[in-house]
């Protein structure tokens, strides 16, 4: 079996490294264009404030530990033709610019995302930063200390990451973002509206509601960063805004959203007999709307390139969807979400409840404790739960993990309640914060009756 894998960030690291365990015999070819494979790029805000042991630690196998698995490792390689239905691969030497044909009986395609970049005005400034490639996170970390001035544009995780790791390590920032708060998609206002006040504790300035319309060089060297309500000057602007998936080279060849996402079956199949997508550029079976969407987050690669490695040689494993589960730390709050918050379920058409609860995590005879913030969202008639998310000065995190397998196994408010929660002081109340939570749902469900 002669496997070619293009790409190898997660879903392509994955992919090969399991194929291989899973069949020995494969003959497996990886085709990356860079020097580097599965690169955490969740750390870079990380580096840049100087929290980072090693930064060769930020992979978790090289070029190297890969061929030594047995697996032929083209580093340096542009994939620049894909004939999908014969399976042939012409790749681009990039270090002496030669080209090679190979042919393959399966082709795991893994060529992850890239950055969206909007087409406006001086968009190819020299003072501008992408947050995405471990080119990226050099280029940004060898000017991090010497900078004074940061403008981040998207307050997503990542530019929200950037912007309080440039704020805590004494930058004067400016967070910019077309939304009306920060992270919109991940927390519903009542988490944001704190988070919100927490940077504005740390003197970043919160520019939300605002499209960027420009760039151009500052009179002092720096950057202007114009908008269709003001401009700021910085040393530099770093661009977060999003990603789009990574698959021009495929397109007409395999069913695709019109975003360019590749459509798969529960076996991580295209439409094509033979060719296998996972990861960031393709798209997801998002369980709480049971739906295919496109939503890149490195766990949903990693399980996704499992996938391809189980079901390369048949259908033996099916895909069991995400909950887009993700958690971030922000000038000391833990804060994890899974699924859908109550905004982005009414803008995709559902009738939904949202159910806030606050209590401290543990009891008060304690000698310290910490409030958490809980919402649930659930959806009116069925009362399927739907989305969760926490915030505390306490590490609660795991606690979206859990609402995750309730989305995943299609758990009402009801059966959230009823759940089997452990108690013990040093840990939880004599109910459990995400049942409290639940159980408040269920109330709010009988008081609407």
């Amino acid at each position: 079996m002669k496997i070619a894998v293009i790409g190898s960030t997660h879903a392509g690291t994955f992919s090969a490294t399991q194929i291989k365990q899973l069949h020995p015999e494969a003959d497996i070819t990886v085709y990356e264009q860079h020097t580097t494979v599965s690169f955490l790029s969740c750390g870079i805000a990380l580096w840049v404030g100087n929290h980072v042991s090693d930064e060769q630690r930020m992979f978790y196998e090289t070029p190297a530990s890969m061929t030594e698995q047995g697996i032929t490792m083209k580093m340096q390689h542009q994939v620049v033709e894909a004939d999908l239905v014969n399976k042939r691969v012409r790749a681009k030497n990039l270090l002496t610019g030669d080209f090679s044909d190979e042919t393959f009986d399966k082709i795991v395609i893994t060529t992850g995302s890239k950055p969206l970049v909007p087409k406006i005005p001086g968009i190819d400034n020299d003072k501008i930063y992408m947050v995405k490639s471990w080119e990226d996170a050099n280029r940004i970390k060898e000017v991090a200390d010497d900078v004074k001035r940061v403008v981040v544009i998207g307050a997503g995780y990542i530019g929200a990451e950037i912007a309080e790791q440039f704020s805590v390590t004494g930058k004067k920032v400016t967070l910019i973002d077309g939304f009306d708060r920060v992270l919109p998609k991940n927390f519903s206002p009542v988490i944001t509206d704190r988070l919100e006040a927490a940077f504005q504790d740390n003197d970043v300035t919160l520019a939300l509601q605002q499209l960027v319309t420009g760039f151009e060089d500052a009179t002092d060297g720096g950057i202007r960063v114009t908008t269709n309500q003001g401009a700021y000057e910085a040393d530099i602007a770093v661009l977060g805004i999003g990603f789009l998936p990574n698959t021009d080279l495929f397109k007409g060849q395999v069913d695709m959203l019109p975003n360019g996402a590749i459509l798969t079956n529960a076996y991580m199949e295209t439409s094509l007999p033979d060719v296998y997508a996972a990861g960031d550029a393709t798209t997801v079976f998002y369980n709480p709307t049971q739906a295919y969407d496109y939503i890149p987050l490195a766990t949903n690669a990693i399980r996704q390139g499992m996938l391809v490695a189980r079901n390369i040689d048949g259908h033996h494993l099916a895909y069991s969807g995400t909950q887009a589960t993700s958690a971030v730390e922000l000038y000391g709050y833990a804060m994890s979400a899974t699924g859908l918050n109550k905004g982005a379920a009414e803008a995709r058409g559902l009738d939904v409840v949202e159910t806030v609860h606050e209590e401290d995590y543990r009891p008060d005879f304690m000698l310290s404790t910490t409030p958490v913030l809980s919402t649930l969202t659930w959806d009116r008639k069925t009362r399927r739960v739907l989305g969760a998310a926490f915030m505390s000065k306490h590490d609660i995190t795991q606690a979206a993990n859990v609402v995750s397998l309730a989305i995943q196994n299609q758990m009402t408010i009801d059966d959230l309640a009823m759940a089997d929660f452990f108690f013990q002081p040093n840990f939880t109340q004599p109910v459990n914060f995400v049942g409290a939570t639940a159980l408040q749902a269920v109330s709010d469900a009988q008081n609407k009756n």
